[in-house]
């Protein structure tokens, strides 16, 4: 068995289906991701100050600050500290995801709603959260911040403080799902699949 033509022929004699093929698989999958709900996201960074500020260089002060934070970053998923969130009064959240739910659901939707990351080279957690509401966003990524700024010794030693350094901010449209990237790699996907099956139709 073998091909009639070099595979580059055989997928440039059939680029239309080919295309087609993918722009058709890309539709369908941002028709179906229309129907999932779309989340704003909402960003917080709090810079993390080591209490000893003698004899210790910058560079190893941020060091140890990343270390902080990496653990800090384990510990947001956690029950613990979605029940410090969701004391901070000061801030209306939407509970609807984690009540009158079981455990399992709500540690899912929890680990869903509310993230941490460390920026490199900067001492500073971003907690970011999603909601399909911005005002629930901002709330929610509020309380996890001031929850972390407030408890955040309890997990790491009570050698280091934290503070609010930029303020939740809600992004202007939404930012999951990622409707063009999924629709880029339904394209890609169905592309892909009508090449091989062009390709496997040409071998004789």
């Amino acid at each position: 068995m073998f091909l009639e033509h070099s595979p580059a022929q055989v997928l440039r004699k059939h680029w239309r289906l080919v295309f087609f093929a993918g722009v058709i698989l890309a539709i369908l999958s941002f028709a179906i991701l229309l129907v999932t709900p779309l989340e704003y996201r909402a960003d917080a960074q709090i810079l993390i100050i080591s209490k000893s500020r003698y004899g210790i260089d910058p560079y190893t002060a941020v060091k140890s600050a990343e270390r902080v934070g990496e653990n800090l970053v384990q510990v947001v998923p956690t029950s613990d500290f979605y029940n410090k969130t969701m004391l901070q009064g000061s801030y209306k959240i939407d509970k609807t995801s984690f009540t009158n739910v079981s455990e399992k659901v709500r540690r899912k939707n929890w680990e869903k709603a509310v993230n941490a990351s460390v920026i490199y080279g900067s001492g500073v957690i971003n907690v970011s959260a999603y909601h399909k509401d911005k005002n629930n966003a901002l709330a929610l990524a509020g309380a996890a911040a001031s929850a972390l700024v407030g408890n955040g010794w309890e997990y790491v030693g009570g050698d280091v403080d934290f503070k609010i350094v930029n303020e939740p901010v809600v992004t202007d449209y939404p930012v999951r799902p990622n409707l063009p990237m999924n629709a880029l790699a339904g394209f890609i996907i169905g592309a892909v699949l009508m090449s091989a099956v062009v390709l496997r139709k040409s071998v004789v």
